[in-house]
């Protein structure tokens, strides 16, 4: 047993029992040599991976306004494809996590990569006939990607170390802006691409997104041999015998301080990043920003969310688990409050912008692997899955209560509210700690 570096005590997974009298070196370090090289390995996979996935994911964000305006004919319909992907992610966490749980990682993985390639291959076609519904069908289907990039990041804690954790944690959730970027960038050679086979210019983007989701897909079925879930749970023999419901998983958080914490944190801290990022930009184009300046503060935004992430990870694992969520809760506070106090600068609100994405990279980071040190492996897929469909679903409620709290009230009302969440999380975080 070893203590958290957030405090309190945490599970190291790589414990073995050695019979009496018996030298515990020789096999400890053996079964910690292969640990390390499963981890290894398991971590580079996930980042190529999480590169491959990506692509279909930027190209929906990049393009999912634009293609819900251009299929349904109507700018208030324009929001619903982006909507409708975050709902996607949010209805797939759950199942494949409970497909982790019975299965292993890999399985849980790879088909919900071939889901969002198949999502990508009926958005497509979607937008080559011209048919809205269809492209709502599809993007759905793209938000299972959405769902297994998440479920990466706590993939990459399975074998990891207590005193690595973060850090492994946040080099999976940094390789995603690589795809993120990586998306919308080929969009070019996605337009050239339909031009050679004959279909509409933007459907292009999104038959290389799904080529990229399912070689995701094929690199983790091949590769995550033996799959990490099953390798950590091999020093205790009934993790993965016992199948836990879905009312013990929120009985679980509901019970461990760690794990209440920890979805707490996420949580609120997701449903701060989308409120003031989706309707910062509008806010923006209100005050006279070009298109230009809009889109480079949303980059400034996304290198926020995911540029600093390994450094996140370190200050999650040398700082603590605690101290480092505090940090990205104060964060997204200084954001909301240069919100308000520079809602008339348009520098001032990129500044924002890229606290905001710093907020919720440290916040994530390390309420993430807070959540892992909190919970026994044989749990861990269940909580897991809950944790991120209750990110996508407090993301997608965040975004559309942000519009109407604009509209009735202004831009400077939502940072003010979105601030006082802020401040509730870090309350909550500092009273509910463990006796």
């Amino acid at each position: 047993m070893t203590a958290a570096p957030g405090g309190g005590p945490i599970r190291d997974d790589a414990s073995r029992t050695v019979p009496r009298g018996a030298d515990p070196t020789p096999s400890r370090t053996l079964a910690d040599d292969a640990r390390r090289r499963v981890q290894l390995r398991t971590v580079i996979l996930l980042c190529l991976a999480q590169v491959l996935g990506g692509l279909a994911m930027g190209a929906s964000l990049a393009l999912g306004a634009i293609l819900g305006e251009r299929l349904s004919g109507s700018e208030s319909l324009a929001g619903l494809p982006t909507t409708v992907l975050t709902l996607g992610a949010a209805a797939a966490g759950l199942p494949l996590a409970a497909l982790a749980q019975r299965s292993g990682r890999r399985p849980a993985l790879a088909t919900g990569f071939l889901i969002a390639a198949v999502g990508a291959c009926v958005v497509a076609v979607a937008v080559d006939v011209g048919w809205f519904a269809l492209l709502l069908v599809g993007m759905a289907g793209v938000g299972s990607g959405t769902a297994v990039s998440l479920q990466s990041r706590f993939v990459a804690t399975d074998l990891a170390s207590p005193r690595t954790r973060g850090r492994d944690l946040s080099l999976v959730v940094w390789m995603t802006m690589i795809g993120a970027v990586a998306g919308p960038a080929l969009l070019p050679i996605g337009a050239d691409l339909a031009d050679i086979a004959h279909i509409d210019e933007l459907a292009g983007p999104f038959v290389i997104g799904a080529v990229g989701t399912a070689a995701a897909a094929l690199v983790l079925w091949v590769g995550l041999r033996p799959d990490p879930l099953r390798f950590s749970a091999d020093g205790a023999p009934t993790a993965m015998a016992a199948k836990p419901s879905l009312a013990q998983g929120f009985d679980t958080i509901r019970r461990t301080p760690g794990a209440r914490n920890a979805v707490a944190s996420v949580v609120c801290a997701h449903a701060v990043m989308v409120a003031v990022m989706a309707l910062t930009p509008v806010h923006m184009t209100h005050g006279g920003a070009s298109l230009t300046v809009v889109g480079l503060s949303i980059s400034a935004h996304v290198a926020g969310m995911y540029a600093l992430a390994p450094v996140m990870g370190l200050l999650t694992d040398r700082l603590g688990r605690v101290p480092t969520v505090l940090v990205g809760q104060g964060l997204l506070l200084a954001s909301c409050v240069a919100g308000f106090v520079l809602h008339d600068s348009q520098t001032g609100l990129v500044v924002a912008l890229v606290l905001l994405g710093l907020g919720w990279s440290a916040a994530t980071v390390a309420g993430s692997t807070m959540l892992t040190d909190s919970v026994a492996v044989a749990m861990r897929p269940r909580v897991q899955g809950i944790t991120d469909t209750s990110m996508s679903l407090a993301g997608a409620v965040a975004g559309a209560l942000a519009g109407v709290v604009v509209g009735l009230f202004g831009y400077p009302v939502l940072v003010l509210a979105a601030g006082a969440a802020s401040i509730a999380a870090a309350v909550y975080l500092v009273v509910d700690r463990p006796g």
